[in-house]
């Protein structure tokens, strides 16, 4: 990998603000917001200004850079970024990691030089040439179940279910956990990303477990560090479609249990189906997530046999070279090189990292 130089240029409202600096990576941010609002208030009104407002910022903070190449995910942010970076001659990769492409997505798609996604399906939707990357993760190299367990302080043998919600309305996953916590960890062990705002919850739940049974009960906040452990460490995820979410689980052959997020134009439910389609994942409505389905869960990771029918199924999907994959036509951009041929970037995807 070449010596490279990022800057990273996002919105208000998204996570970027407390991730990127802590990450060593500089920060600038649009007047616009990283998520636009689903709800009818003043925001609907003032997204739009602030989409206007973002293009000018945009295209100064471009000509001052004027980087080799824009690397973007799409979404709202993306609008503004692309569209100056076209102006500015400025080759442009726009990833999509759903299977289906959102507005943002296909109403700039035609001013990126090159599109990458993460499931065929989507490719065939897209205009122009698209790459299919899968979506790019955390690498898993030099990890193992058993030192995972014993970073995090689990027992060994103990089955392991993690929950969480990713950053979309995590309430209703944590009451289904709560609420049936006790009858959970007289055979399972829970890791649960609770969200900052439940944590003292959590530990409350904890607290009026029987004393033997309180280690299998691993609430947590947030998890940045951790996250590797508590992936590794599991043999069931249940939580949110998001792409990063089914592309980790996929590359560990994590069976799911898959809660789409109900807003944004069903999205993740679309994510969700491929999964299950192939037998990887178990689909629960979000109206239909409760007690009984996570104990349902429950029983399900105590049946050997359609576990590993789910690993495999699961494996299939698996594109842990995705980010090298992507790295590749974002490299051949700004090096203005010819760009790899689709079986390559391919291959690359497939291959373990």
């Amino acid at each position: 990998m070449p010596d490279v130089e990022f800057r990273w240029l996002g919105g208000h409202r998204g996570l970027e603000s407390s991730i990127v600096p802590a990450e060593g990576y500089e920060l600038d941010l649009l007047p616009l917001r990283s998520l636009r609002t689903v709800d009818l208030n003043k925001h609907v009104v003032l997204d739009p200004a602030r989409l206007g407002a973002s293009y000018p910022v945009a295209l100064t903070k471009l000509t001052r850079w004027r980087p080799d190449a824009v690397f973007t995910t799409g979404g709202y942010t993306a609008i503004p970024v692309v569209t100056a970076a076209a102006s500015l001659r400025i080759p442009s990769l726009m990833w999509e990691g759903n299977v289906f492409a959102g507005r943002s997505v296909r109403a700039t798609a035609r001013f990126a030089n090159v599109l990458a996604c993460s499931f065929e399906e989507t490719a065939k939707a897209l205009p122009g040439k698209c790459y299919v990357t899968g979506t790019p993760i955390r690498s898993f190299a030099g990890h193992d179940p058993a030192s995972a367990r014993a970073a995090l302080g689990l027992e060994p043998d103990t089955p392991v279910m993690f929950v969480f919600g990713g950053s979309q309305a995590v309430r209703k996953l944590n009451r289904a956990v709560w609420t049936a916590l006790l009858r959970i960890v007289e055979s399972t062990t829970v890791i649960h990303m609770t969200g900052q705002p439940a944590y003292a919850d959590a530990l409350k739940a904890r607290e009026a477990l029987p004393t033997g049974w309180r280690g299998r009960y691993k609430p947590f906040p947030f998890l940045r560090a951790e996250m590797t452990d508590a992936l590794i460490a599991s043999d069931m995820l249940i939580g949110r479609a998001g792409s990063s979410t089914l592309a980790e689980a996929s590359a560990l052959g994590l069976p799911l249990v898959v809660v789409p997020y109900p807003h944004a134009s069903a999205h993740q439910m679309a994510n969700a189906r491929l999964l299950a389609e192939a037998g990887a994942a178990r689909i629960v409505a979000d109206e239909d997530f409760d007690t009984g389905a996570l104990l349902s869960a429950v029983e399900l990771l105590h049946d050997d046999a359609h576990m590993a029918t789910m690993h495999a199924a699961a494996l299939s999907f698996a594109r842990p070279g995705a980010a090298a994959a992507v790295a590749e036509l974002v490299l051949a951009l700004a090096e203005h090189a010819e760009l790899p041929a689709a079986a390559t970037i391919d291959r690359m995807s497939r291959a373990a990292t």
